[in-house]
């Protein structure tokens, strides 16, 4: 391993201003890992529980003047969620001050005059986040925090000193300490048995599973918003270090450079850093003799959902090492080994020079990488304290001065002209949250010609976002409709799939009124407004009363992501249902307690067969079975409803033959592809959509393969169809290729099934908590039973 060399002037320094203290005295206060939890961190088969490391980190923080530990608050279940601070003790004496300045940097209208931003350069410290253990599965980034902790809490190697010296270090251990107990405990409970290797039959998100890790703009769950407010918004980090895991067959670390497309409102100089930064983890790393680092491939940095920080003036460094068997070993020879995604584990190349040989891998592995990978980041920022100080000033100090390619200001009518004002305030809730700066008109003004709806007059009381200011880039990025390239693996060949989607445009997906303007605002404005408390939706009024349907929504052991993101936007509008397990269908013991039954997006294996005995201890084996599946037909004929979405409806199609297919069924992907996008979508003039915004949107992701989004094609007489995709090309935002395979296709049905009735959706209507333009249907869909009236389906509702 590298060693620095600190100069000799600097430990006096240290010496001078008290804060060295020997190693055997702290080593003496801070208990050894060993100590506290019985084990080595990174010993095969173990893993550590939330509540043991978080007594660990309290006891580190007690005895160590270099650590500090905060409760940012409490989980969607009720366990705390802690920060770590780490520095220096002269600088922990500080630490407001260091925190003061760096909050002034980040907002150079602040700054009076060239001597008080370079005082302010000269006092500021690099401040680098380190978040861990996201996904909990990931089980080795979980367990490698308290191995750095208590490095950077004991040691007093030179490196080490020049890190304190020179760097704040918040460190969040675990982004969702839920998930840390939830698969400590199912861990420890199957270790060494037959199911030592089960999967977790739950999301280790309560709601969202592992899409926790695409929460970073919309910020819907708590755990998001508590990390956003007291730790990238405190302390604007210049550098944060986020730490995964990655396929155990393909590289055994990744750090960027990312692969091209960036989002285009990124600062060409944090790109610049992040590549500087990137390169130089992944030489330290091989310096170290590590083989299997790897750079540029697998990873885009597209999307705002993984990376916050990018439009906040600092860089994130994304840093994925390959898995074990949970916390056991594995063992892989070069054959077991899978190139994927332009990273092939097999081949030198200038972006993975030495290739790893194969052999054992295990958790003690993935801690020792990871933490080299920290160590690396930490000793960069020290040794280039003043560069990450100066480039993070000069990012805020561009956007302040504003971009060309940005407009002026954007404005959102008021409550009084847009479709919900639920929605509204929700939006700027999302903004203000990522600390947009937001004002009210106090009088009625006028744009000019130039701006995308030629000169308009808005209303008193519209919002205003001027885009001279330090976080324009975040409120660029949702505002704007996105363009994302044509990219292909070589000319005329398949796309080059992007990491996750390329469509965030919230005014869309919310379906609010916002609208770009490049003639400034000359009105007055209000102050910047507060961020709006929590948002409860409203629910329509046939879900309300008290003739409302009884809702069941299948949840399932194995449960989808998407069904998760719907049981917060149900607990979101407040509304009652009943949790569904297979049991429940197999048995028919659902069929008096629910009018309604939701199955999410999810294969039909997967709700019909579930986890197989082999893999999994009863009782989480099985699916509904073929038991289920009649109870279920005899159900709806007898004037049940059930709700299908995606790749869900595709079993109640066959189940109950309907003459329903879907467009574009296996046509390449050089053809027919959508990655993630948002689509123009108009409702039918029919009953059950009567009332509802004719003309919306929808999220589709999906192509010609099974999974995903699908246009329908609809040969039977039974089956009504209630919206179409828009026609010609109906991309709004993001990417389609292959507009014909979707351009005015059915995109919801209902089937009129004996006495019942299935809804099908071909979207998906609750997009990881954003689509809120197209929740109505969802709830419609829900709601939609016989109105207490007189008025049939789909009569007088919302």
């Amino acid at each position: 391993m590298s060693r620095s060399v600190v100069p000799a002037g600097f430990v006096a320094l240290v010496l001078m201003a008290g804060v060295l203290v020997s190693a055997p005295a702290l080593q003496a206060q801070v208990p050894t890992p060993l100590e506290h939890f019985g084990h080595e961190l990174g010993a095969d088969r173990e893993l550590a529980d939330w509540e043991s490391l978080l007594a660990y980190y309290e006891r580190v923080a007690a005895a160590s003047p270099r650590v500090q530990i905060d409760t940012m608050g409490t989980t969607t279940r009720g366990r705390h969620m802690v920060k770590l601070t780490i520095s220096a003790p002269a600088n922990m004496d500080r630490l407001d001050e260091i925190r003061e300045t760096n909050q002034t940097l980040a907002d150079p209208r602040r700054i009076q005059g060239d001597a008080h931003r370079d005082e302010l350069l000269a006092e500021g410290r690099a401040v680098v986040l380190i978040t861990n253990h996201i996904h909990s599965f990931e089980v080795g980034s979980g367990q490698m925090p308290a191995s750095l902790v208590y490095r950077l809490a004991t040691s007093n190697e030179p490196r080490v000193l020049e890190i304190l010296e020179n760097v704040v270090l918040v460190n969040v251990p675990s982004l969702n300490p839920d998930g840390t107990q939830y698969v400590a405990d199912w861990w420890n409970r199957w270790r060494g048995t037959e199911f030592e290797s089960a999967p977790l039959p739950w999301l280790y998100h309560w709601y969202v599973g592992h899409d926790n890790n695409r929460d970073w703009y919309a910020i819907r769950q708590v755990e998001t918003e508590l990390t956003v407010r007291h730790a990238h918004n405190h302390w604007r980090p210049h550098i944060v270090q986020d730490h995964h895991q990655l396929w155990a067959d393909n590289l055994r670390i990744w750090v960027p450079p990312y692969q091209d497309p960036w989002e285009p409102n990124i600062d060409p100089a944090l790109i610049g850093a992040t590549n500087q930064l990137g390169s130089y983890v992944a030489s330290e790393l091989l310096a170290e003799g590590k083989s299997g680092v790897g750079t540029y491939s697998i990873f885009d940095a597209f999307t705002p959902a993984r990376a916050y920080q990018h439009h906040h003036g600092g860089v994130r460094i994304l840093v994925e090492v390959a898995r074990a068997d949970w916390a056991a070993p594995v063992e892989l020879t070069p054959d077991d080994l899978s190139a994927r995604r332009g990273a092939d584990p097999h081949t030198p190349s200038w972006n993975h020079p030495r290739p790893w040989s194969g052999g054992q891998w295990g958790i003690g592995d993935i801690v020792e990488y990871m933490e080299s990978a920290a160590m690396a980041v930490l000793t960069h920022a020290a040794r280039n304290r003043e560069y990450w100080v100066r480039n993070f000033h000069g990012i805020q100090s561009r956007a302040v001065e504003g971009w060309e390619e940005w407009p002026a200001a954007w404005v959102l009518p008021p409550a009084s002209e847009q479709y919900d004002p639920v929605r509204l305030e929700d939006l700027v809730r999302i903004l203000r949250l990522g600390d947009v700066e937001i004002h009210r008109a106090e009088a009625p003004f006028t744009t000019g010609a130039g701006s995308e709806d030629g000169t308009r007059e808005w209303p008193e009381g519209s919002y205003v976002i001027p885009m001279g200011q330090p976080f324009a880039s975040f409120a660029q990025a949702l505002l704007e409709r996105q363009d994302y390239p044509d990219l292909r693996l070589y000319p005329g060949g398949p796309p080059q799939t992007p990491y996750d989607v390329t469509a965030h445009t919230l005014p869309l997906l919310m379906g609010v009124d916002a609208h770009a303007v490049d003639t400034s605002v000359d009105a007055p404005l209000s102050d910047v407004i507060p961020v709006p408390e929590r948002i409860t939706y409203p629910l329509p009024p046939e879900l309300a009363g008290a003739a409302a349907p009884r809702v069941g929504v299948f949840k399932g052991w194995g449960e989808s992501q998407p069904s998760g993101w719907t049981r917060w936007t149900l607990d979101r509008h407040e509304l009652p249902y009943d949790t569904l397990m297979q049991v429940h269908i197999r048995e028919g013991d659902f069929r008096d307690r629910v009018d309604v039954v939701l199955f999410q997006s999810r294969g039909a294996g997967s709700i019909v067969e579930g986890y197989s005995s082999d893999v999994i201890a009863e009782p989480y084996a099985g699916g509904i079975g073929q038991e289920g599946l009649e109870h279920l037909r005899g159900w709806v004929e007898e004037g049940g409803r059930i709700v299908a979405v995606e790749s869900a409806a595709d079993l109640f199609i066959d189940l109950f033959d309907l003459e329903v297919s879907r467009e574009g069924q296996g046509v390449e992907s050089t053809e027919f592809f959508v990655p993630g996008s948002i689509l123009r979508m108009n409702l039918e003039d029919h009953p059950f959509v009567a009332g509802l915004e004719a003309e919306t949107v929808a999220w589709f992701r999906g192509g010609g393969g099974g999974g995903g989004s699908r246009a329908f094609t609809v040969d039977d007489p039974r089956v009504e169809v209630l919206a179409r995709y828009g026609e010609g090309d109906p991309l709004l935002s993001g990417w389609l290729m292959g507009p014909e395979y979707v351009a005015g296709g059915p995109a919801l049905l209902r089937a009129e099934v004996g006495q019942g009735e299935l809804i099908l959706f071909g979207f998906q209507p609750d997009y990881r908590g954003q689509s809120s333009a197209t929740w109505p249907l969802l709830l419609r869909a829900l709601g939609s039973g016989d109105d207490p009236a007189g008025g049939g389906h789909g009569a007088d509702l919302l």
